[in-house]
């Protein structure tokens, strides 16, 4: 019997965080979290056949947080890692909104195009390739 077909559960745990401020957050982290939202939906279809689950974890984080990293806030994280490790991509930054002034906010650079609102297509991408080296790793 391999690696893989023994009862270790296998897990893609994907992790998001955002500025929460007095209960609201800001258009380019309602945006992302819509597309989120579609794509683990998209992940769990996809991957419950190979035995895979998929986790959500959602963390709020404070505006004191925000100011001394503001890049951490609309940062999603699969298995641990930053969603660029896994498509090939930079982190930069943009100006954002009100709540988030005089910071500038989080995007993801790829082939020289900047993505202010994470898709829910860079989002599955990213997660199948996490499965791959998940895969991988186990066979």
């Amino acid at each position: 019997m391999n690696c893989c077909s023994d009862a270790r559960e296998k897990v893609l745990w994907i992790e998001w965080r955002r500025l929460v401020e007095n209960g609201d957050t800001c258009q380019r982290c309602r945006e992302t979290e819509l597309e989120l939202e579609k794509a683990v939906s998209k992940l769990r279809e996809v991957l419950l056949p190979l035995g895979i689950k998929v986790i959500l974890r959602k963390r709020e984080i404070s505006y004191e947080e925000f100011e001394k990293d503001p890049l951490i806030s609309n940062q999603i994280l699969i298995n641990g890692r930053g969603i660029e490790s896994y498509l090939n991509a930079k982190v930069g930054e943009s100006p954002c909104c009100d709540l988030c002034t005089p910071y500038n906010c989080r995007t993801v650079e790829i082939d020289g195009k900047s993505y202010e609102v994470i898709s829910s297509d860079l989002i599955v991408k990213a997660g199948l390739n996490a499965v791959g080296e998940l895969l991988g790793h186990c066979c």
